[in-house]
């Protein structure tokens, strides 16, 4: 092989060394991501946690002290819907009247320290006798962002539970939630969740 030809296959591979190493170079800026003012970010990320955390800290002090079951039953048989609730059936400017909505309203119903609301949205899930769920809208603020961050919490009701807004028990009135436990004192286990963001 003459020293002409080596020559000409080491300059080829050189060339096509150094291609490759623009593609990948190429490859790799293109790969990269440019944040903008909808990337989340690692401070969306913090209020994210902070709300996740208010909310599970809200759910949990309201189980403490005894609110929350009065809340997911604060429910006016004779008109199917919260008691005082709008229409539709929930409230829309803020927590139910009562101790949990008072809770509610405290912990998100300031501006945040980015100088935002806060909204949120407040979900019964339930169980039906096939075993299926269904969920009651307790408070909705609108259609959570991306960023939304969420609780949950369970309530066990049974059937001598009183309404807290009305006469009689879960298992005697026009409750939205069924008797999901037919043979037993248990009446149905509800699952609170609330939804969070910054509007």
């Amino acid at each position: 092989m003459s020293d002409d030809s080596s020559r000409g296959q080491v300059h080829t591979l050189e060339a096509f060394t150094a291609a490759l190493l623009v593609v990948s170079g190429v490859l790799f800026a293109l790969q990269t991501t440019a944040v903008t003012p909808l990337t989340a970010s690692t401070s969306n990320q913090h209020i994210e946690n902070q709300h996740r955390t208010a909310a599970a800290d809200l759910l949990a002090t309201a189980a403490e002290n005894r609110t929350l079951r009065p809340a997911v039953t604060f429910w006016d048989p004779a008109e199917g819907s919260f008691d005082d609730a709008t229409g539709r059936g929930f409230y829309a400017n803020g927590g139910p009247p009562n101790a949990f909505g008072s809770a509610l309203n405290q912990t998100f119903g300031n501006l945040s320290s980015t100088g935002r609301r806060i909204a949120y949205n407040v979900y019964v899930r339930y169980r039906t006798p096939g075993n299926s769920t269904r969920r009651q809208t307790m408070v909705y603020m609108g259609s959570p962002s991306d960023n939304a961050a969420a609780a949950t919490r369970t309530v066990a009701l049974y059937d001598d539970t009183p309404l807290s807004a009305g006469d009689g028990n879960v298992s005697s009135a026009n409750f939205y939630a069924p008797d999901a436990a037919q043979n037993a004192s248990l009446y149905n286990v509800m699952e609170v969740r609330i939804v969070v963001w910054q509007m």
